[in-house]
């Protein structure tokens, strides 16, 4: 029911005007809690009245100092700022009367966690955000909503870049609205909100402004996905282990930047930032996940670690039965970004039987270790050092999914040494790379290396800072630097080296149906995770392609990351390494 929501949004915001009395490590808890997870379920459901209290009790708790200075400064500036929308919704009455526009105006009052909020998303002081005053103008209807609109782009300048057409294309939470900004006659910014009545009801009170409708009201589409949207997150907390996960997996699902895609047959689906083919097809159907072999972006076969982008079109690619892969659990590989599909496929594991969880699970940790190219590794200190009592307790996790066999390589990596793991397969030294060389107090300045000098990782170095080109990286008893140090001494910065990162060869082989671009995206794969190829042989026998790289990487973490992403690229069977 979804008048439970609302009854619960109500308990916490009587929580929150009440919360003075308790001791400050709950009152700043439970403050943050509010943050991440019921102010934006209020704005979720398109109730904003709810949701910008919330946000300001919140904050005063979380950050009492800044909301404090902010309300201060508020409260210093009232008497102007009152005078000024006074006369402001003068002017647009004025004008809206010339013109015949029934309108009502009133001034909007600008809330201190959305100041804050502005101050740090522009990385703005109060100064420069304290005179943008806001109004609201309420119309008849649609018609009216854009001619007003362009009443007041005639009368005053509009800003570039600040109208949204917030009707044409309502926000996710169904919000709908005209926004502008323009200078107005002091020469100062005015933000401009324009509405009908009705969405402006639903604007203040979201889903719960449908009840005044009496029943046999029009039916609402906005109303019916908001309650759609509710619903699917109750049926998704059956999937969920316990509350935590839950909490944690509306904070990171559901509360953040979404993009928008698009099924094959046109209709919108909105997932939260950084979501892959696979989240995708979890949010369309359980079963479809399940089943989800490969997908097609635009028309495009991709891999399932793609990043989906507003605007692309998916489909889905299925087998006619089957279950999902246990590979997909690995954080490791970027496979799954959502809490939802992952609770959803490790709810599929927990429901097969115990010995084939164990089974499978020993098998998966197998395939890795050989696939690695490992050598026999103790299974019992293992399941230690996960905390397992026997290596049978951590098969059946790895079976079900509770534990990710990128966790297991991630301990097998910090446990033992990773020279002695990578660098038996290529007799070549293990080369050590700079992260950057840091200019001190000049953060994000380019550097390069001085030819005259060329200096290396290790020697004392200083830095002199060119006309145009940043700073070049001298060798401190370099003769150019001495000279330069009694001639242009203003010029010369302290610097040092970045941080050491140590890399070791090691050989891979991976087999293929020969495709043109096979290697092209192969190779623009491991650039992409900031791994270096030093060497290539591939063998094409008439459609089968054996590519044999030598990479350099850090740790076994990295090396299992690389393998399974090498083993999604279209066309690759087999992605293994070489020990032999």
């Amino acid at each position: 029911d979804v008048r439970v929501g609302l009854i619960k949004l109500a308990d916490r915001l009587h929580n929150m005007r009440t919360l003075g009395h308790m001791p400050e490590a709950k009152r700043k808890r439970i403050a943050q809690q509010t943050l991440e997870i019921f102010a934006p379920l209020a704005n979720r459901l398109g109730i904003w009245q709810v949701k910008w209290e919330l946000e300001d009790l919140a904050f005063r708790y979380v950050n009492p100092a800044k909301y404090k200075e902010i309300a201060e400064q508020l409260a210093e500036r009232l008497p102007d700022r009152e005078a000024q929308i006074k006369a402001i919704v003068e002017g647009l009455r004025e004008l809206f009367e010339k013109n015949s526009i029934r309108v009502d105006i009133s001034g909007r009052p600008k809330h201190i966690y959305s100041i804050y909020k502005k101050m740090q998303q522009k990385g703005k002081a109060f100064e420069s955000v304290r005179d943008v005053r806001a109004v609201r103008i309420i119309v008849p209807d649609i018609t009216a909503c854009y001619t007003a609109l362009g009443l007041i782009h005639n009368r005053w300048r509009p800003m570039p870049g600040e109208f949204d057409d917030y009707i044409a294309a309502p926000k996710d939470n169904f919000y709908q609205s005209l926004h502008t900004a323009v200078i107005w006659e002091d020469g100062k910014p005015l933000e401009v909100q324009i509405r009908t009545q009705e969405m402006h009801q639903s604007a203040e009170y979201g889903i719960a402004a449908h009840w005044r409708y009496k029943e046999g009201a029009k039916r609402d589409k906005s109303y019916e996905q908001r309650i759609n949207w509710l619903r699917n997150m109750m049926e998704w907390r059956s999937d969920v282990n316990d509350a935590t996960e839950f909490v944690e997996s509306m904070r990171s699902d559901v509360f953040q930047d979404r993009v928008y895609v698009f099924t094959p047959r046109g209709d919108i689906i909105d997932l939260p930032a950084g979501c892959t083919p696979l989240d995708f097809a979890y949010h369309v159907h359980t079963d479809i996940g399940h089943r989800c072999r490969g997908a097609k972006i635009n028309g495009k076969l991709v891999p399932l670690y793609h990043e989906l982008k507003t605007g692309d079109q998916i489909e889905i690619l299925t087998a006619k039965r089957g279950g999902p892969s246990r590979d997909w659990l690995n954080s490791n590989l970027g496979l799954i970004k959502t809490q939802r599909a992952k609770s959803k496929i490790r709810a599929w594991f927990k429901k097969q039987d115990h010995e084939q969880n164990l089974a499978q699970g020993r098998l998966l940790l197998e395939r890795e270790i050989q696939r690695l190219g490992l050598p026999e590794l103790n299974f019992e200190k293992m399941a230690r050092d996960l905390s397992y009592k026997t290596p049978d307790e951590m098969f059946v996790d790895l079976g079900t999914g509770d534990l990710s066999i990128g966790k297991v390589i991630n301990e097998i990596s910090e446990t033992e040494e990773n020279a002695s793991l990578l660098t038996a397969s290529v007799p070549k030294k293990v080369t050590a790379i700079t992260d950057a060389v840091n200019v001190v107090g000049l953060k994000g300045l380019l550097t390069t290396m001085g030819k005259c000098c060329n200096p290396a990782p290790g020697d004392q170095i200083i830095g002199y800072i060119t006309r145009g080109r940043g700073a070049t990286i001298h060798r401190q008893d370099c003769p150019n630097v001495l000279r330069l140090r009694s001639s242009d001494r203003e010029r010369i910065v302290r610097v040092d080296w970045g941080t050491q990162i140590r890399t070791y060869p090691v050989s891979i082989r991976i087999r293929a149906y020969d495709r043109q671009g096979l290697m092209g995206d192969v190779s623009n794969l491991l650039n992409d995770d900031g791994v270096n190829i030093a060497d290539v042989k591939v063998n094409v026998n008439r459609s089968l392609a054996e590519l044999r790289l030598v990479v350099e990487v850090q740790d076994i973490s990295q090396l299992s990351k690389i393998l399974t992403k090498l083993e999604n690229v279209p066309n690759v069977t087999e992605a293994h390494r070489i020990t032999g």
